[in-house]
């Protein structure tokens, strides 16, 4: 899968998975702003603002967001990860990254996340895709 290709289909997914050092992983919604991918603490219910997740962050800013694509028809399944550095930033300091959401998910259009905002900068994207076999080719 070339750059450009797992670029956009980081763009177009619709959940990915953050992944911390603790190791902590949780399922996110998030947008791509450039070469950055956003997510904020929403209005969903949670026990606390003050949510693990960033408090690993604070002490260990390296993250990975995975998205994928599962399908019984395995020649059509796919996998993006970015790598990079996450910053916490409090809604007020991310106008763009809370914009950018909102445009994503129509859910945040009457109720704009309050924030903290997850801003990850994207140091390495990778991915895979599976090839679908040649026709004619032998098993």
């Amino acid at each position: 899968m070339t750059g450009d290709a797992a670029w956009a289909r980081l763009a177009a997914a619709r959940v990915g998975r953050l992944a911390t050092t603790a190791p902590r992983i949780v399922p996110v919604t998030f947008a791509v702003a450039g070469e950055a991918i956003v997510h904020a603490v929403d209005h969903k219910p949670k026990a606390t603002r003050g949510l693990a997740r960033l408090e690993d962050l604070r002490r260990d800013p390296r993250a990975s967001l995975l998205v994928d694509h599962y399908d019984e028809d395995w020649s059509q399944l796919w996998w993006v990860r970015a790598d990079g550095t996450a910053r916490v930033l409090d809604v007020a300091e991310a106008t763009e990254a809370v914009d950018a959401l909102v445009e994503k998910y129509p859910q945040y259009a009457g109720r704009r996340p309050a924030g903290p905002v997850v801003v990850l900068d994207v140091h390495r994207v990778s991915g895979w895709e599976s090839t679908p076999p040649r026709t004619g080719a032998l098993s």
